[in-house]
């Protein structure tokens, strides 16, 4: 009687199967950065490597499924041969099944082993001549081999023992495997060469966008691209150039608006050095007048009174007469032009006796004006430059307002606020026109707002309410040159509005 047995003396295998081939170890990363070419063809090495492992696993688990029907097959026809024969030999003994499995050889994938009574092996089969001398690797026969099957047959005087041996197949599991190894190997080393170059030729336009953006921050900005094959790269190009071409422009604008600027910078410069110049030329037509001109005419109407006194004669006495009436009005006249030339009560008296003067001179020439002035009780040291500029503020304010605005009643304040010093010149005339800032002509503002920005001042020209024009100068204060600072008046206008 036969039973299908699993010995525990032979040896099983392990009941998890052997791992996969081990793969090679991954590369350590490199210090610098990998180029384009090099990250390309290196993700699709790393997949066509990861494809390749799984196909050798699919592979490994085929050659088992193969190995394991080819040995059981073979154990399955060997038991049904040696069943059915074996017992015809049995009836001869011991030698009779001798005879019989010498006769038989080798089985193929079975291990045949004849024992008498007491134990001792009386025959086992031969080696296999088919690829001897070699063997598979002792992990992979294990991997791929399928646990071993032995029948064993009882005798009166024997035991017959078939069992299953899986050796060559796993020999020819692991040739076909080496072979299939080696074409992988060679189809993913030609895979990777031909991405390379590939790759190599579809970056290689890329190369001169580096170098051409290199030469852009060397300050090379003539640098150009060519056309370039590929879309992505000819996209690239063509936005490199135009970028180019615009920051070429916005370099030649910007180059123009520093020389622009320069140029203004030097024109203000100059401006200033005029106005200074003038301003001195002024002063010294003022003094001229009022020192020499004026005691000249002076001189002249004396001798005219003199000679009045004296001459008998009528006709010679009204002449001397009209000769000093027209040097008194020379003389008046020219009293009026000094102050419009150079007002030399701001360089002897200060800002506040200035303005009051110019406060005077106006209501005396306009008898029906509401002119009122309103001062600091204590006005601060200025330089001359600073009360000059507020002294042409209100000066400029005064003659806009009576010329063009026909004012009627005129409010011009002096306060300091802040550490600044503030001048506000309102009055109820025509007011502003519409745009007029836009409009040719008012160089007078225009002068004086230059005046006031050198002084680190703002000027500001706005409608007042309900009508007229507001005039305001802010000026910050600075500690005034001594050689520069304009005398303070000893005490404000008692005859106008009480002082803030």
């Amino acid at each position: 009687m036969s039973v299908l047995e699993r010995p525990d003396s032979v040896g099983s295998p392990s009941d998890t199967p052997a791992a996969a081939p081990p793969q090679p170890a991954a590369a350590a990363p490199r210090r610098r950065s990998w180029g384009l070419r090099a990250q390309v063809n290196g993700l699709v090495g790393l997949l066509t490597l990861l494809f390749v492992a799984w196909l050798l696993v699919l592979k490994l688990n085929n050659l088992r499924d193969s190995v394991k029907e080819e040995v059981v097959a073979a154990n399955r026809v060997a038991t049904q041969l040696l069943n059915r024969t074996a017992w015809l030999y049995a009836a001869q003994g011991t030698p009779g099944m001798l005879a019989f499995l010498n006769g038989v050889g080798r089985i193929r994938s079975n291990d045949v082993t004849l024992s008498d009574a007491q134990g001792h092996v009386l025959y086992t089969s031969p080696p296999s001549p088919y690829k001897p001398g070699r063997d598979a690797p002792d992990w992979f026969e294990r991997y791929i081999a399928p646990e071993p099957l032995m029948q064993a047959y009882e005798f009166p005087d024997g035991r017959l023992e078939v069992t299953a041996n899986a050796s060559r197949a796993a020999l020819d599991a692991w040739d076909e495997l080496l072979r299939f190894t080696g074409v992988a190997l060679a189809l993913l080393v030609a895979l990777n060469a031909l991405v390379f170059w590939l790759v190599g030729r579809a970056v290689r336009p890329f190369g001169r966008i580096v170098r051409a953006l290199e030469q852009l921050e060397s300050g090379r900005f003539d640098a150009r691209l060519p056309p370039l094959r590929g879309t992505e790269a000819a996209a690239i190009g063509s936005a490199f150039n135009r970028m180019v071409a615009q920051l070429r422009t916005h370099i030649d604008t910007e180059k123009r608006a520093v020389l622009a600027e320069r140029r203004l910078g030097d024109s203000r410069e100059l401006a200033r050095w005029l106005d200074d110049h003038i301003e001195q030329e002024r002063r010294t037509i003022a003094r001229e007048l009022h020192d020499e001109f004026g005691q000249s005419v002076t001189a002249i109407r004396s001798l005219a009174l003199a000679v009045a006194r004296r001459v008998p004669d009528e006709e010679s006495r009204q002449a001397a007469q009209l000769i000093a009436d027209e040097s008194l009005r020379l003389y008046d006249a020219m009293h009026g032009l000094i102050p419009r030339l150079a007002p030399l009560v701001l360089d002897s008296m200060g800002l506040s006796a200035a303005l009051q003067d110019l406060v005077e001179r106006t209501r005396r020439a306009h008898p029906g004006l509401q002119l009122s002035l309103v001062l600091p009780a204590e006005m601060p040291a200025l330089a001359t430059e600073a009360a000059l500029a507020l002294y042409r503020a209100a000066q400029e304010g005064l003659t806009n307002a009576l010329r063009h605005g026909a004012a009627q009643r005129i409010e011009i304040r002096l306060w300091v606020e802040a550490g600044a010093l503030q001048l506000r010149l309102r009055d109820d005339g025509r007011g502003l026109p519409a745009q007029w800032q836009q409009r040719p002509g008012h160089h007078g503002l225009r002068w004086l707002d230059e005046r006031v920005s050198a002084q680190g001042g703002r000027l500001s020209v706005q409608p007042a309410a309900p009508q007229g024009v507001e005039l305001q100068v802010w000026l910050p204060l600075q500690p005034p040159d001594d050689s520069q600072a304009a005398p303070s008046a000893a005490r404000p206008n008692q005859d106008d509005e009480e002082t803030p």
